[in-house]
């Protein structure tokens, strides 16, 4: 059974504060796309790899690819104004034989193995699988002026790779897109079907801000 994955790696690095794109900072000398591409390949063997993102870096990516000497095999295409657009596009480059494909984030270089096989054989078995873990923190529900307190114990965050069964993501990324369209899970839920939720790894942090930098460098430390 093929499987693929769909990096999306369309960020402008705006958050983190840098000119780079979020994606292309180096983590250990090597950009974190790199790494977050090699936890699939050596996963999955044989793995079908979809990079999207923003035209405007794809001669970048090159360059650093021949640079740095990254020879994983993978399709590169263009991103969208949007994620669901982005996604849709990586979804139309998937090869014929693919049966199963993952969605995830090119800045979360360390999702696990045990995550990607959790995901992957969830999807193969019920069509829609994403990872999530626990809340440690308390939660409070803004209302105005007012809030109100939560309970933690009804709530997961939610990570990628959300993996799912091919026709069933390209018929849910052929409805219109909607402003709620947050992940994939979001957009297939939408489509009307059950998302099987899997235990995800807790370092499977996506790299958005400077202190999430901070903490990438000290988990690959």
């Amino acid at each position: 059974m093929q499987e693929a994955v769909i990096i999306v790696a369309g960020g402008l690095g705006k958050r983190l504060g840098s000119s780079l794109p979020k994606q292309f900072i180096e983590l250990k000398g090597r950009p974190i796309i790199f790494h977050t591409i090699e936890k699939f390949t050596a996963a999955v063997p044989g793995i079908q790899v979809i990079v999207v993102m923003h035209p405007e870096f794809m001669g970048l990516w090159q360059e650093l690819c021949t640079y740095h000497g990254f020879k994983e095999s993978c399709v590169v295409c263009a991103g969208g104004e949007e994620r669901f657009f982005s996604v849709a596009n990586g979804i139309s480059w998937l090869s014929q034989e693919c049966a199963v494909v993952a969605v995830h984030d090119a800045v979360r270089p360390f999702v696990s193995e045990g995550t990607i096989s959790r995901c992957f054989e969830a999807a193969r078995n019920s069509g829609a699988a994403i990872p999530v873990v626990s809340l440690h923190d308390s939660l409070r529900q803004l209302d105005g002026d007012k809030s109100k307190h939560l309970n933690r114990s009804e709530y997961r965050a939610v990570q990628t790779p959300q993996c799912f069964d091919v026709g069933l993501l390209r018929q849910a990324y052929r409805q219109p897109y909607a402003a709620e369209f947050t992940d994939d899970a979001s957009v297939v839920e939408a489509f009307g079907t059950k998302v099987v939720l899997v235990d995800g790894n807790r370092s499977n942090i996506k790299i958005t801000t400077p202190f999430d930098l901070i903490l990438a460098e000290a988990l690959m430390a």
